[in-house]
């Protein structure tokens, strides 16, 4: 077992993460290993304690055991010869029906046990209702059961108009699903639960989604950290001064580049002429504060980890040739991605249509808009 040095409460020697508060535990150096101390899943354990106790391997035969006395009549029924093996297993069957109306409740006995487990909707491992943050990951539980995800309509509701939001994992799999109320807005947050809970990245109030005219457009409700949409590659994105995107795990703004003018007492300013270049990409690293800058040239600047004018070849989120930043025959500058891996990402200023199939990028999760 491990304390945590934090609450105080006992962990196995497995777990991650304290399930009383969540604090990361102590790991030796060498892992210990681990030994199931609960029998498989799908034998209940009130028949493991049942007369047939001696033989372990009759068991799983014994929950079966209700349905032998409907087999064999039906067995018996359709040939004649088929009562001489039928009659060669009563003896066996014989002493499961007596204890059958004890035995009939076992399996409802078990059935709690399957539901005492409760799977991570973050790393997809499997805790008890009891715990409070997973074992696994530390992902708050708590926040997560305290309020249950809203029920899918029925009956005419449920149509092809029906949203609902699909949590994405890292690697793509579904971590799970909220359907949106028939309300024709509805705000989402931290504070909604279900999958939103647990991201301390969302606000509590952070978008909003309004049915209109057969559509669907979300609202970024001046939220923190902002609604991010996933770019279609290949597809420009009008870019304006003071526009943010993302790419891996970068934020960049995009600003004009302008001259620095004259000193009040009117002598030019030494620096670098803002002539021939069409903004600058900024880093964002708080919240007014911005990092190393890049100009981009009227010609343009391609974005990537290992090709590219600009490169960002410690993060492993962003592609070998990711992205591309350039002005157009129209006089606009616009973001393409270039088919990249993980996806570009441009945050939305103002209500913005969601067609099917698109990715939103909130807090920390990706989620597809399905309708």
């Amino acid at each position: 077992m491990i304390t945590c040095a934090k609450c105080g409460k006992d962990n196995q020697d497995h777990y991650k993460f304290c399930l009383g508060c969540g604090a990361e535990l102590p790991r030796d150096d060498a892992p210990k290993p681990f030994t199931a101390q609960t029998p498989p899943h799908g034998v209940p354990a009130a028949v493991a304690g049942a007369p047939a106790a001696p033989a372990p391997a009759p068991t799983p035969a014994a929950v079966p055991a209700p349905a032998a006395p409907i087999a064999a009549p039906a067995i018996a029924a359709a040939p004649v010869a088929a009562p001489a093996p039928v009659a060669a297993p009563a003896p066996i069957a014989a002493p499961v029906a007596a204890p059958a109306p004890a035995a009939a409740p076992a399996p409802a006995a078990a059935a709690p046990s399957a539901v005492e487990a409760v799977q991570c909707p973050q790393c997809g491992h499997t805790n008890k209702t009891n715990n409070k943050f997973c074992a696994s990951c530390g992902y708050n539980l708590g926040a997560l059961q305290s309020q249950p995800p809203a029920a899918a309509p029925t009956g005419a509701a449920a149509s092809a108009s029906q949203v609902v939001l699909t949590a994405l994992r890292a690697d793509g799999s579904e971590a799970g699903t909220y359907p949106l109320p028939d309300d024709a807005s509805i705000t989402v947050g931290r504070d909604t639960g279900s999958i939103f809970a647990g991201d301390s990245y969302l606000s509590p109030r952070h978008a909003t989604f309004t049915r209109r005219g057969g559509g669907l457009f979300v609202k970024d409700e001046s939220s923190l950290n902002g609604v991010y949409i996933k770019l279609k590659p290949n597809m420009p994105w009008h870019l304006s001064f003071g526009d943010v995107f993302r790419i891996g795990q970068e934020i960049i703004r995009f600003e004009e580049l302008a001259g620095l003018g004259k000193s009040p007492d009117g002598v030019e300013r030494l620096g670098s002429p803002a002539k021939g270049y069409i903004g600058r990409l900024a880093l964002v690293i708080g919240r007014d504060t911005t990092g190393n800058a890049f100009p981009i040239p009227e010609s343009g600047v391609h974005c990537g980890r290992e090709r590219g004018d600009i490169l960002f070849s410690e993060d492993g989120y962003v592609s070998g040739l990711h992205c591309r930043i350039a002005r157009a025959e129209d006089g606009q500058t616009y973001l393409t991605d270039v088919g990249s891996s993980n996806g570009t990402f441009g945050r939305l200023k103002q209500e913005h249509p969601v067609a099917p199939g698109d990715v939103l990028l909130m807090g920390q999760q990706l989620f597809r808009v399905d309708y």
